[in-house]
């Protein structure tokens, strides 16, 4: 069975944003170098989705991304996240993990900075993975 090819939302030189006919943005970083002006481009059109479809469910791809620099993190952790949770109703993130254990650990400082948000990460290794995982999960 064929599915659907995902609209295309956004992209720049982190990414690309889509909607997937499956209910949730699928987020896919680049290996291109990138400033901390297209981070937020690509994070601020996340949320722009989030609040459009009223989807609280992204898959994030980071198989080819370079990691985040301190500053990308700070911005996501303390800026991005908290708006997320209470302006686009972000409730569940899945995150296909890079083999690079810079973007490994990176991430790992955004994704630990979620406390106390009513929000969900898992990590897999395989885009099948997530989007099975992601497709039960009710937001």
């Amino acid at each position: 069975m064929n599915r659907p090819t995902p609209e295309l939302l956004f992209e720049n030189q982190a990414g690309r944003l889509e909607a997937d006919a499956a209910g949730f943005l699928r987020t896919t970083w680049s290996s291109k170098r990138r400033t901390l002006a297209d981070t937020q481009g690509l994070f601020n059109a996340m949320l722009r989705g989030l609040q459009q479809r009223r989807w609280g469910r992204i898959l994030i791809n980071q198989i080819h991304m370079m990691p985040f620099t301190p500053a990308e993190q700070q911005w996501v952790a303390a800026d991005w996240l908290p708006r997320a949770v209470a302006e686009g109703g972000y409730r569940f993130g899945a995150v296909v993990v890079s083999p690079d254990v810079l973007v490994r650990l990176a991430t790992a400082f955004v994704t630990t900075n979620v406390q106390g948000l009513p929000l969900t990460y898992r990590t897999f290794d395989t885009d099948a993975q997530a989007t099975q995982w992601l497709g039960q999960q009710v937001s």
